[in-house]
């Protein structure tokens, strides 16, 4: 069963809880955003179930709240961040920005984050580049949860890429995809809701296909197109990891997992398309392209969705109406609460 919560009394929870182990107030004001932000577009995965989890981390000793991150790298159009492992979102936050100043003085920025963890969902970023009315790109490797095709040991991660595009007066096309069919935090969510998953989502410890979420927690998420999805997977980790020097393929935790630091690495990329074609130009085109996509005939019982489009709608939706949440999220979220004497949902 679920209930819907307002997104203010949500942010507000959640911020202070992340305060109160002792993430700085505008970082928890972010960190309690990107979080929201998930859960208003669907991806609950990313969402409020997660709080817990990052507290966790905090306690255990093997993520920093209170790290500063700073440049190691910092000229022309690239850089990079060293999070000092701290919050993945306050990192992100700092690297995003840095990309799109550099875009508008160079025409794209580039930056790298090292040393850091989970950051929520990679669109959360991208996005920020729209408010420049710029393109952005953001990627992240994350812990070992895909076997590379032909094999049957976990070793590449799910990997998200997003990309944000501006579009004059339609809405943004925002594609925001693992390298997996699902992310893993559907498994978990499956897994802490004691439902079965689709099979065709992963397989179990010895390569077959499987509908137990804990089983397949177990085993390996299933790539996107087979051997094109692994592929694509281990490049956004040479990228991310390899390219900022945070770790190797197959070394960042899970951030279940509190043996140490997760060595999570990420890219941010912004492009700002004045530089190109002029923006209102590239903005007309864009339109002209998702007007002509929605003109085509759709197959039988589908609709003509834009990358993004779902989610935008839905969170308008959600904005309004509330954001809804399963007894067991509301629940360790209240029991967070409880714990630091902060606001709870109700």
């Amino acid at each position: 069963m679920e209930h819907a919560y307002s997104v203010e009394r949500l942010r507000k929870v959640i911020m202070d809880i992340i305060a109160a182990v002792g993430l700085e107030p505008s970082m928890a004001k972010v960190f309690a955003d990107s979080i929201v932000a998930a859960d208003l577009r669907g991806v609950k995965s990313h969402g409020t179930i997660r709080v817990p989890e990052y507290v966790r981390r905090v306690e255990s000793g093997v993520m920093d709240p209170r790290a500063e991150a700073r440049f190691v790298h910092d000229e022309g159009a690239v850089g990079l961040l060293d999070a000092g492992n701290g919050f993945g979102q306050a990192a992100a936050c700092k690297a995003m920005r840095r990309a799109i100043e550099k875009a508008t003085a160079h025409g794209v920025g580039l930056v790298g984050v090292r040393n850091s963890n989970h950051f929520g969902i990679a669109s959360y970023y991208a996005m920020t580049a729209l408010e420049a009315g710029m393109i952005g790109v953001v990627m992240t490797n994350a812990s070992p949860a895909i076997n590379p095709f032909g094999t049957i040991t976990p070793l590449l991660g799910t990997n998200p890429i997003a990309v944000a595009v501006p579009a004059g007066t339609e809405k943004p096309i925002v594609l925001d995809m693992s390298t997996s069919l699902v992310a893993r935090g559907k498994i978990r969510f499956a897994a802490l809701t004691g439902k079965e998953i689709p099979l065709g989502w992963a397989t179990d410890a010895s390569g077959e296909p499987t509908t137990d979420a804990q089983k397949a927690l177990k085993g390996s998420l299933e790539p996107i197109g087979g051997a094109k999805g692994s592929g694509l997977s281990l490049i956004v980790d040479l990228l991310c990891g390899v390219l900022t020097g945070s770790c190797l393929t197959g070394e960042v935790k899970t951030i279940v997992d509190v043996s140490g630091p997760a060595l999570t690495g990420h890219m941010f990329g912004a492009i700002d398309v004045g530089r190109f074609i002029g923006a209102d130009l590239f903005k007309q085109s864009v339109e002209a392209v998702i007007r002509r996509m929605k003109g085509l005939t759709p197959r039988v019982g589908h609709q003509v969705f834009l990358p993004g489009e779902i989610e935008f709608d839905l969170a308008a939706r959600r904005t309004r109406e509330g954001v809804p949440l399963a007894e067991e999220v509301a629940r360790n979220l209240n029991a967070l609460a409880d714990r630091f004497n902060t606001v709870r949902l109700e």
